[in-house]
């Protein structure tokens, strides 16, 4: 049986809804959301399983400009996303104006001969009035790229997208998906349970805290019916410590109980969760801290 398999790279501007559509389209929790810019640190793949395609999407962080040592671990992470992949799905959120550099990405692998389809999500936040004239304006790009609005909370239009990108992919095997179907994403349940940690520190913290965080997952320890975990929480700052933990310890266990239910629903399993808060200093900027946290700055 022959089947449509392929990768597709998915970019865009911070917070434009890379990772809500990756989810919406895999079904599960694969990368996490806020809305906060720079959530995505990772290229995360989901991978998306019918019975006639295989899509591994890579789920890459917001182009932006590189100011500390992760972010040009980020830049360079989307860079090597899209050197060898059949497709590239451009987001943009189509409550923003479409820029300069978003245009240039779609003629640069125009010429390069890599279909792209740009994406414009967030339609949910908007009248059918704003889409249609949005679709109008883009009618001078439509030679050069598909074009599907979308909305991942609702669940609009994505059906459609994926029929998009399969006639994009070229067809194998059956027995040569690039996964075996029972898989969603590369990432192990660590990192998973680390970034969906992140996620809700991300939800609750001040806006100058987040950036300066990071989650290593020191002990999993998966029991039949419960699985132990110990975290680590690090920011840069005792004062930032100060803030994380809150008063008499309130705010670390919002961000505890938020992550733990998180965490039971993916794991199908009761949790004990345990998140301790240190201070690294400087730790965007130190190469070695970077990688002992699971940015692997060596291999891209």
């Amino acid at each position: 049986m022959k089947i449509r398999c392929g990768v597709v790279a998915v970019i865009g501007k911070p917070n434009a809804g890379k990772s809500s559509l990756i989810n919406a389209i895999i079904e599960e929790k694969v990368s996490i959301v806020s809305p906060k810019p720079q959530t995505t640190r990772n290229n995360i793949l989901g991978i998306y399983n019918s019975k006639d395609s295989q899509i591994v999407f890579i789920d890459t962080p917001g182009i932006n400009r590189a100011e500390s040592g992760l972010d040009n671990y980020m830049q360079k992470s989307i860079k090597g996303a899209v050197s060898d992949v059949n497709c590239l799905c451009l987001v943009h959120d189509i409550t923003k104006e479409f820029s300069f550099q978003e245009e240039r990405i779609i003629n640069e692998y125009f010429d390069k001969k890599i279909p792209v389809i740009l994406v414009l999500s967030k339609i949910d936040l908007v009248s059918v009035e704003r889409v249609a004239n949005v679709l109008q304006g883009f009618i001078g790009l439509s030679s050069k790229c598909e074009i599907v609005p979308i909305s991942s909370l609702k669940h609009k239009n994505i059906d459609t997208l994926i029929n998009v990108i399969q006639k994009f992919l070229p067809e194998i095997e059956e027995e040569g998906r690039l996964f075996d179907r029972e898989y969603y994403t590369d990432k192990s349940t660590r990192f998973i349970v680390a970034e969906i940690v992140r996620e809700k520190a991300l939800y609750l913290l001040n806006d100058e805290i987040p950036h300066g965080v990071a989650v290593v997952v020191e002990n999993f320890c998966e029991e039949e019916n419960i699985v132990n975990i110990d975290a680590v929480l690090y920011c840069e700052k005792q004062s930032h410590k100060a803030i994380i933990l809150g008063k008499n310890g309130e705010m670390l266990k919002k961000i505890g109980h938020n992550a733990r239910v998180t965490i039971q629903k993916v794991l199908q399993k009761k949790v004990m969760l345990n998140i301790f808060v240190k201070v690294k200093a400087n730790w965007k900027n130190n190469l070695e801290i970077l990688n002992s946290l699971g940015y692997n700055i060596d291999e891209i």
